[in-house]
């Protein structure tokens, strides 16, 4: 059995530091037209006991030296993973030169080569173990060292880019030239980056508060060059925000992000160039959705503000993934949360939490935001440690209060400056504000989401909120021990819908009891108790309302995430059976849309949610009918409809298209529009047919123009065909765009797996782009009628099997959406069991054999 069948894991209790610490690394990276020559230079002094191990994969060794004496193969170990000098002195230079293939590279992990022709680049992408596919090196993040790199290429790549500032570019002949970059920040490996292409560049400058003048850059191909600009303002805005919330000015003279199209991430923060997944970086009102140009300023300030929250302070060992992650990642929801409405930011982050981290924790892939073991840590960059870690951090600036947090945070920075930290460390740097942030320690090691119930007792001017935690034990982790669960409270009169009390409560034990003393109701009111206001801990909410409580907070709660979360559970109790009155759903949403119609259309919009096939499917531990989930959704979005068909013309009518504008007003407007239009389509309604024409025809926008398009093919209106096709010759040069067209297509439910597969057999349905790839299958993963089928499990799995050989890691996040196989009925559980029995004797990647050791172990 070979190697790759047979992983080993790796645990966080085995930790010890590096043997050798690397205090300067001279790198020579010359590409050619059929590889490329890495030569390596890297001063290392013994600091612990241990053997001089450089770890390697992937790469031709041409010689190795220590202090200027090239060794003989007895002085030195060599296998495939790492090389290994023997009897090295305390004190080395040592000394590589090796060959790699960037051409062939097609697990863009390492040095690869993106696109072709007009298009081709050459990019790394190093987090987590990338940079030991580009040379030899203790490549792990505890080891920070200062970088010097020199790129030599062809005068046809005219962009030559690594991290630092620039010091020297030359010739070498004819026909060749170079670049050499200095970093004198130190930084583990995992942050380098290095692009040989041929870019254009949009420049701006940036004056941080202490005065320096930072060199803005974003490169990408030329016909993409005019779509930075909106990428450009929002990373002016993050160094800004980063100032004015945390303190933090840029600390290098330049600042550079690159595009390219095959990226497995959406972006990565190395030290001063980042590389970005084109969609996360390009943006136009002609060409992206307004959700796409949000999450284009979303990304780019998360990349950016890892420069202190993962760079400057960086992690001790992957273990601790979520410290950097987590951390960041609720720095950037603050920060979308400043340029938007507050409610719609937070509604948008909890949706993805619970369709998307609620599912890993209910199902067989569950781990804690810090694991205690690995055998690919690819595999752990999951919505586990990013959205849940965010939503920890999100606990403890809640808890602290945002002067104390503040307080934390700059003693956090202070402290560990040029550091490989921990978990405990943050907390520890925290405590200085309140030491009680220390007892939040167990949410970083315990998995599963706490159900969080209750109820509330009332006499007179008492009010008595009652509230208990439980948490599933996962297996083979120990058993889950009560956490200290913030629980933003608010008391409002029945009936006058008057706020009488507001409190954070604390729950850190089983259950407890809170007294709200001295609240006066009005003649023949009663409390009506909102819980986990702004969702104020990572939990799942089984509170004792009544239905016409739930009715009332949708009417006056002032709190706009907890009026879409009453209307969530109403939804979800009629989903359920438990709740019938369809009438009363719709009746709010008139009277409130109604009210938010001019003031604040996007929460309007997102109050016609309904929670997707995949979030209902979590309700089912055994006997999950995805065919009887579907239909009963769709019945309630059609009586949604019918019941509102008179005012959603009304209310399309009152939103015209307009000029573009990028505001959030005029966003809101957009998103609303659509939504109407669907259920107008979906009632039956006479006209909307022809204003979905005419919306597609006139758009003057992405958002507008998507949003007719995917009516079109969602009803199946008659010039269906002849827009699938308007739609591909308009953007067919718009990569991006195309992939939408893909997308849309792919997750309609008039769309059969035929249709999905002849998609995935056209010429331009390219396998070595990620993006294309999750157009078709991110869809059918989101169709669990078709999914679960023989014949969807058979065009799923065999695009996994497809992609474990050349792109193991994204093979791993598809195969991911699976997890809860073992939920179905009878019949079809048996079905998915056998094919990914199948599968795992088929596949040889640690990533994939990772999943489906954990997937099927039930």
């Amino acid at each position: 059995m070979s190697q790759a069948t047979t992983p080993q894991k790796i645990y966080l209790k085995d930790y010890t530091p590096p043997a050798y610490a690397v205090k300067k690394v001279d790198l020579d990276i010359c590409l050619y037209e059929q590889q490329a020559i890495v030569s390596s230079r890297l001063e290392m002094t013994r600091q612990a006991a241990g053997e001089l191990v450089l770890l390697g994969r992937d790469l031709q060794l041409q010689q190795v030296s220590v202090n200027g004496e090239v060794l003989s193969p007895a002085q030195f170990r060599l296998d495939s993973e790492s090389l290994t000098l023997i009897d090295a002195p305390d004190r080395a230079i040592v000394e590589t030169k090796v060959i790699i293939k960037p051409q062939t590279n097609t697990t863009l992990e390492g040095l690869y080569q993106s696109g072709l022709d007009d298009e081709m680049m050459f990019v790394t992408q190093c987090e987590p173990e990338g940079f030991r596919k580009i040379t030899f090196f203790p490549d792990r993040p505890d080891v920070l060292s200062e970088y010097t790199t020199r790129l030599e290429a062809p005068k046809t790549f005219k962009t030559l880019l690594a991290n630092g500032n620039l010091v020297e570019a030359g010739e070498v002949g004819d026909d060749r030239h170079y670049t050499i970059w200095h970093d004198p920040t130190k930084k583990p490996s995992y942050l380098f980056a290095a692009v040989i292409a041929n870019l254009q560049v949009l420049q701006d400058h940036y004056t941080t508060s202490g005065g320096r003048k930072v060199l803005l850059e974003l490169y990408a191909v030329s016909q993409d060059i005019d779509k930075c600009h909106v990428a450009m303002q929002a990373l002016k805005d993050s160094m800004k925000w980063d100032e004015d919330n945390y303190g933090r000015a840029y600390d290098l003279d330049r600042y550079m992000i690159v595009a390219t199209s095959q990226f497995n991430m959406g972006a990565m923060e190395n030290k001063g160039l980042n590389i970005f997944n084109t969609s996360c970086v390009l943006s136009s009102p002609e060409t992206a959705t307004d959700e796409r140009s949000f999450n284009v300023k979303a990304v780019i300030a998360h990349e950016y503000f890892h420069n202190w929250t993962g760079n400057r302070i960086t992690c001790r060992d992957w273990f601790q993934l979520c410290l950097k992650e987590g951390f960041t990642v609720f720095r950037d929801q603050s920060f979308s949360g400043d340029f938007r409405s507050k409610a719609v930011q937070r509604i948008e982050d909890v949706a993805i939490l619970r369709s998307a981290q609620f599912a890993e924790d209910a199902g067989t892939l569950a781990h804690p935001v810090r694991p205690e073991s690995f055998v690919e840590i690819n595999n752990f960059y999951t919505a586990t440690v990013y959205e849940k870690g965010a939503e920890i951090v999100r606990m403890l600036a809640n808890f602290l209060g945002k002067e104390k947090f503040r307080q934390g945070t700059d003693e956090y920075f202070a402290r560990y400056d040029g550091q490989a930290v921990t978990v405990e460390d943050f907390l520890s740097a925290l405590s200085v504000a309140d030491e009680r942030v220390l007892a939040f320690m167990p949410w970083y090691r315990q998995p599963g989401t706490p159900v969080l119930s209750g109820g509330v007792q009332y006499e007179q001017d008492k009010v008595v909120v009652r509230l208990a935690q439980k948490t599933r034990h996962v297996p083979n982790y120990d058993a889950p021990v009560a956490l200290p669960i913030p629980v933003d409270t608010a008391i409002f009169d029945s009936n006058t819908g008057q706020l009488l009390a507001e409190k954070m409560l604390l729950l850190t034990t089983d259950s407890a009891e809170f007294v709200f003393d001295g609240i006066q109701l009005s003649e023949g009111g009663h409390p009506v108790v909102s819980v986990l206001r702004n969702f104020s801990a990572p939990v799942r909410l089984e509170f004792d309302y009544s239905d016409e409580d739930l009715v009332r907070l949708v009417s006056f709660e002032t709190e706009g995430f907890n009026r879409w979360q009453a209307m969530q559970t109403l939804v979800n109790r009629w989903l359920f059976g438990s709740f019938d009155n369809v009438d009363s759903i719709a009746g709010l949403l008139k009277t409130v849309t109604d009210e938010l119609l001019d003031c604040d259309p996007m929460l309007a919009a997102r109050l016609f949610d309904v929670p997707s096939q995949k979030e209902l499917a979590m309700a089912y531990d055994s006997d999950y009918d995805p065919v009887a989930v579907k239909a009963r959704r769709d019945e309630f979005i059609k009586l949604i409809a019918c019941a509102l068909a008179d005012k959603a013309t009304t209310w399309y009518q009152a939103l015209p298209i307009q000029a573009y504008e990028d505001t959030p007003l005029a966003r809101g407007r957009r998103l609303l529009r659509n939504v109407l239009l669907d259920l107008r389509l979906l009632a039956g309604d006479a006209t909307a047919e022809q204003d979905a024409y005419y919306q597609y025809d006139n758009a003057t926008c992405m958002s507008e123009r998507l949003g007719a398009f995917t009516a079109i093919i969602n009803h199946d209106l008659g010039k269906k065909s002849l827009y699938i096709a308007n739609f591909y010759e308009k953007f067919a040069n718009e990569n991006l765009v195309i992939d939408a067209w893909f997308n849309a297509q792919a997750l309609s439910s008039r769309t059969s797996i035929d249709d999905i597969a002849a998609l995935m057999q056209r010429q331009d349905y390219d396998w070595n782009t990620p993006n294309r790839v999750r157009t078709t299958l991110g869809a059918l993963a989101a169709k669990p009628v078709q999914l679960w089928t023989q014949q969807g499990m058979a065009l799923y799995l065999s695009a996994v099997e497809r992609l474990d050989g050349s792109n193991p890691l994204l093979a791993a996040r598809l195969l991911s959406a699976l997890a809860r196989w073992y939920t179905l009925g009878d019949d079809a559980k048996a079905m998915a069991q056998f094919n990914l029995e199948q599968l795992k004797q088929k596949v040889q990647s640690k990533n994939v054999l990772e999943f489906l050791d954990n997937m099927l172990t039930v």
